[in-house]
């Protein structure tokens, strides 16, 4: 038998055939190094926990030392619902001391927006939501049930213990038109002790309180200042606001001290 001579397009057909073969084999060995090196692997963190936004709330200033109505058991800044002893874990009066009565002072961005007279041992960029995880049986009894961090890591199983609150040192993202500063929970208030549907409803529910211009919370002087409140102790400025985790909360001069203490009976 004689010898065949191959063609130029028959050899350049196989040459193309082998060259798909050889891709195909490169795919398959990519897809299966891709699925060993990913057998191990951990799944991906869990997106940030996105707390409602509350809008248009009336936020009124208190202040550590402040007593603006002896007569009340609630009238006195001296102590806090979380800290029987806020004033002295805190350093004193967060303002200055006029004829022996604390009171507030404007506050700036020099010093990042601390007091002037007193060196705080605690963050002054504090605050209060009317939501009473410690003292008011109402709150305390259905807190677990209604606080979206409770049966986070830190917080399950203390739903029944008194000397523990889910709220204090809780990190809070405050918005006054273009100006964003962030302050840690210390006290419940104003006027209110069990506002859950306002403190933690997801539908931007009004405050219950009527008391101070129905105000929803209480700022401190170093937050009136860093958010530009028009008057140092007033019921007219409104805010937006929302619950954040502590490891979403920007630097800022609210970084600059941290409080971490429990809670003092």
């Amino acid at each position: 038998m004689g010898t065949r001579t191959m063609t130029g397009s028959a050899s350049s057909g196989r040459r193309r055939a082998k060259l798909r073969r050889r891709m195909m084999m490169l795919a398959t060995m990519t897809v299966l190094l891709a699925s060993c090196s990913t057998a191990g692997a951990q799944p991906p963190d869990p997106l940030p926990a996105a707390y409602p936004m509350h809008t248009g709330i009336v936020a009124t200033t208190f202040w550590v030392g402040e007593i603006f109505d002896p007569n009340a058991s609630d009238g006195s800044q001296v102590y806090s619902t979380y800290d029987s002893q806020w004033a002295a874990h805190y350093g004193g009066c967060d303002g200055v001391v006029i004829n022996r009565d604390c009171t507030t002072e404007p506050r700036s961005a020099e010093n990042g927006y601390f007091p002037t007279s007193m060196t705080p041992r605690e963050n002054p960029f504090y605050l209060d939501l009317p939501f009473d995880d410690i003292n008011d049986p109402g709150a305390f009894a259905r807190r677990a049930a209604v606080i979206p961090w409770a049966a986070e890591r830190g917080y399950g199983g203390h739903d029944t213990d008194p000397a523990f609150s889910y709220m204090k040192n809780r990190w809070v993202q405050i918005s006054n038109g273009p100006r964003t500063c962030y302050g840690q929970i210390q006290d419940a208030g104003p006027g209110q002790y069990n506002d859950a549907d306002y403190v933690f409803g997801p539908d931007d529910q009004r405050p219950e309180n009527t008391k101070f211009n129905s105000a929803g919370m209480d700022v401190s002087p170093a937050l009136n200042g860093c958010l530009g409140f028009s008057d140092l102790n007033g019921e007219d400025d409104h805010v937006d606001w929302r619950f954040v985790d502590a490891e979403n909360v920007p630097d800022g001069p609210w970084r600059t001290l941290i409080t971490d203490s429990g809670v003092t009976p």
